[in-house]
């Protein structure tokens, strides 16, 4: 199975900002939504309940998004450690207007969670490498 996954989003006018572009909490909740699509996914073959951010990392705003901007988020798990994951995510813009361009790039880790006894979330061992075949 491929590590890779993918997350689009239309930016409508609840996403612009006073400077016309989109709002870059926005691009950072869409970021995180797609390296959360990926996480489950990799985790998808174990007892993991899901995975949960750990942190936001190498976060770089590079081309303003602007209306009517279709974002495509291409996620890919990059590194891998007993409980995290690291998802690296690439978040292209694209319009007739202003054409594809990469907008955004970030490193987002997670952990994977399963839940205990009492309903509360703790780490989960989930036992894959990258080296591995699911």
């Amino acid at each position: 199975m491929s590590n890779i996954s993918e997350y689009s989003e239309l930016v409508q006018p609840t996403h612009i900002n006073t400077a016309g572009t989109l709002f870059g909490g926005y691009m950072l909740a869409w970021l995180d939504l797609a390296a959360a699509k990926a996480a489950t996914e990799f985790l998808e073959d174990t007892d993991a309940w899901g995975a949960v951010t750990r942190a936001l990392d190498k976060v770089e705003f590079k081309e303003p998004v602007f209306l009517g901007d279709w974002v495509k988020c291409k996620s890919e798990i990059v590194k891998t450690g007993t409980t995290s994951m690291v998802v690296q995510v690439r978040a292209y813009a694209q319009s007739k207007d202003h054409g594809k361009r990469l907008a955004c790039t970030a490193d987002i880790t997670f952990v994977a969670v399963v839940k205990d006894e009492n309903g509360s979330l703790i780490s989960f061992n989930h036992n894959i490498s990258l080296n591995e075949e699911k």
